[in-house]
């Protein structure tokens, strides 16, 4: 699939701007923690953000508190645990499902005995989801599958999802596609094109849902995907962010005032 840079168009559509956040706005770490985040990216996506009228969301496998953590003070909307939690762009958080609640932890309850036998795997146990890393353990890729799916079992009601090395848990009928098109339903996202940006197999719904709703996914580096373009790599991601902020910047200097 070749290589395309949105930014050399004219006559921008009015965009709306979905990215996921590791591996496509910073680089994936041993542990959820380690990422570094460059210290301009919080003022580069607020730049980009005011120029779209506030119509930039990130769509994340991560809580929404962590994200506000890593890009502090900056707070976007946000879709957390890949769509279990929302912020929408007025500041309201959706309520989770209590039974989601209650089921995530169940499920890393039943995860424990893996846990204790092998040190080197790291849980995630998120607000309705539940992420089992084997970064630091790629040998126990089978082990970690068959835990989580027999925990799964045990609860009903959450779909198991593949990451870069880690299974997630997640609620039935929640994904990164389901929370794009939920805020291509309010404002100031309402009537635009979508654009999503990410890397990961948790991306594709989201790749999908923005091209049903006449926009682009991109997908960042190698592998099979729905997404129409792809992009090289995190520092790309970065200066397109910023390009389509500045194509916006000026274009609303030169538009009109009627």
């Amino acid at each position: 699939m070749p290589q395309t840079d949105p930014t050399t168009t004219t006559n921008t559509p009015l965009l709306a701007i979905f990215t996921d956040f590791d591996g496509t706005l910073v680089e994936l770490a041993e542990t959820p923690d380690a990422v570094s985040v460059p210290d301009a990216l919080a003022h580069r996506l607020e730049q980009t953000a005011r120029e779209f009228d506030s119509a930039f969301a990130v769509l994340t496998g991560r809580e929404i508190a962590d994200i506000d953590r890593f890009l502090s003070p900056l707070q976007l909307p946000i879709a957390g645990a890949h769509g279990a939690q929302r912020r929408r762009a007025d500041g309201f958080v959706e309520p989770i499902d209590p039974a989601s609640l209650r089921d995530a932890q169940a499920i890393a309850q039943a995860l424990s005995p893996l846990l204790i036998a092998h040190p080197d795997l790291l849980l995630e146990t998120k607000q309705g989801a539940v992420a089992l890393h084997f970064r630091q353990a790629p040998e126990l890729e089978t082990a970690v599958r068959t835990a989580m799916e027999e925990a799964l079992r045990a609860v009903g009601g959450f779909s198991l999802v593949p990451g870069k090395m880690v299974y997630e848990a997640r609620p039935q009928g929640v994904s990164k596609g389901d929370a794009l098109r939920a805020f291509m339903r309010e404002e100031p996202f309402l009537g635009r094109t979508p654009i999503f940006i990410g890397d990961d197999v948790t991306d594709e719904d989201a790749f999908i849902a923005a091209q049903d709703l006449g926009g682009i996914g991109i997908k960042l580096g190698e592998g099979e995907t729905a997404a129409r373009m792809r992009i090289a790599d995190i520092a790309s991601v970065h200066a397109l962010i910023q390009g389509l902020g500045d194509i916006a910047a000026r274009e609303r200097e030169f538009t009109p005032i009627h």
